[in-house]
């Protein structure tokens, strides 16, 4: 006697090594990201047409009145750290777009005093 054989059920497809998969990409994606800290303040930087990247190590922020930060210290207390700071560095400046040249000169012009002769400024690339 034959009997008849069973209809077979479909085998449901599972999504666990699809789940997987995508946190083990989130994992590597939120380890290999470079978190870089928020500025201090608003800066917005002064446009041109030039293709040179900055890559400073050294990130000093200054406000349009003039105020300058770095590492988190604001004026006098950051010019202290940055006297600190191996004059090696590259020092890169983050100034507003409307910060007069008058200040940024002084801003140098400190810089050069307490060691640091490599200095750049970032720009906005339109």
């Amino acid at each position: 006697m034959r009997f008849p054989m069973p209809p077979r059920r479909p085998v449901a497809e599972s999504v666990v090594p699809m789940i997987n998969v995508v946190f083990l990409l989130l994992i590597f994606f939120m380890m290999s990201a470079t978190i870089m800290p928020a500025p201090p303040f608003d800066v917005t930087l002064p446009e041109t047409n030039a293709q040179m990247a900055v890559a400073g190590e050294t990130d000093i922020y200054i406000s349009a009145s003039g105020d300058v930060s770095f590492q988190d210290a604001l004026n006098d207390a950051a010019w202290a750290l940055l006297a600190a700071q191996p004059a090696t560095n590259t020092v890169t400046l983050r100034a507003d777009a409307k910060l007069s040249a008058a200040k940024l000169a002084r801003v140098v012009s400190r810089l050069s005093q307490i060691g640091h002769a490599q200095i750049e400024i970032a720009i906005r690339v339109p």
